[in-house]
């Protein structure tokens, strides 16, 4: 069984169907860009996970490759239905590898379908760039399952809001999943705790391009991997462009372009004890 979380967008902006009386009906995916002929596979009504985030469970025998999907919704009540012809699925899911082979294909100027060798090399490349981005972070990509039992929200707060709910010595990100009430009154709530990585799209964009490039430098990469300049007459010498430097446009995101992500060590600064008042500064009696 694989899942795959949906956004809808209507009018430019992100949209909640469910609480607006709406709807996220269903997906549609086909076998060819042109979204037509025989539907591969249908899935819905999809299940709101939260905020403008809807999961669908896809059937599990499709084979692995790229599927073009159709999402059908209703924005709201008493609106007619649209119809978002943008979805790509690239199977299968939940690898824990933050893009799939075929976006790497996409950028090497690869064909599809690939074959299961490509489809294995360019899953190693994209775990490699991973492994680069986790050192230099110091945290890992994906994030932990947590859960809470029989715990009250906090009020004031939604209870899709991390705030909600006693998060004792967690100083890192945390995202609501699932909460179910119990006959008490008391919550039980499933969490992920840490850095989503695969949500956060600089990271995203950092991994494929460098695998991308690992794979173009590759001993084993083929010619038609590269980029190619000029060819001589008689075909006996290529040349091939070079990247970008770093700050032009065009050129490959640096690890520096990550460092918003990495992880805030808190440490309290030492002092030295103040006299108490009134013959100094106390923290409880200081009065200028």
């Amino acid at each position: 069984m694989a899942v795959f979380d949906y956004r809808p967008v209507w009018g430019g902006a992100l949209s909640d169907p469910e609480p607006q009386g709406g709807q996220v009906a269903r997906i549609d995916l086909y076998s060819s860009p042109e979204r037509n002929g025989t539907v591969a596979a249908t899935a819905g009504p999809a299940v709101r996970l939260r905020p403008a985030v809807y999961r669908f469970t896809l059937p599990d025998n499709l084979p692995d490759g790229r599927y073009w999907g159709t999402v059908t919704f209703i924005p709201g009540a008493g609106q007619p239905p649209a119809a978002d012809r943008t979805v790509r699925v690239d199977l299968p899911l939940g690898t824990g590898l933050l893009a799939s082979a075929e976006q790497i294909a996409d950028k090497l100027g690869i064909p599809l379908p690939l074959s299961a060798q490509q489809r294995e090399g360019y899953r190693d490349a994209v775990a490699d760039a991973q492994a680069d981005v986790a050192a230099y972070l110091g945290r890992p990509l994906l994030p932990q399952p947590m859960q809470l039992l029989s715990v009250h929200p906090t009020f004031g707060y939604g209870l899709d809001d991390a705030q909600a709910w006693p998060l004792h010595g967690v100083d890192d990100a945390v995202t609501v999943v699932d909460y179910s009430q119990n006959a008490d009154g008391t919550y039980d709530v499933q969490l992920l705790l840490g850095l989503d990585a695969a949500a956060e799209e600089p990271i995203v964009r950092y991994v494929v391009a460098h695998a991308v490039e690992s794979i173009r430098n590759s001993p084993s990469a083929g010619d038609a991997s590269r980029r190619v300049t000029s060819v001589s007459a008689e075909g006996q010498s290529i040349s091939y462009d070079a990247a970008p430097l770093a700050g032009q446009a065009g050129a490959l995101p640096t690890l520096d372009s990550l460092t918003g992500y990495r992880k805030r060590v808190y440490r309290p600064i030492a002092t030295a004890p103040a006299a108490p008042w009134p013959y100094g500064r106390g923290r409880r009696y200081g009065r200028w």
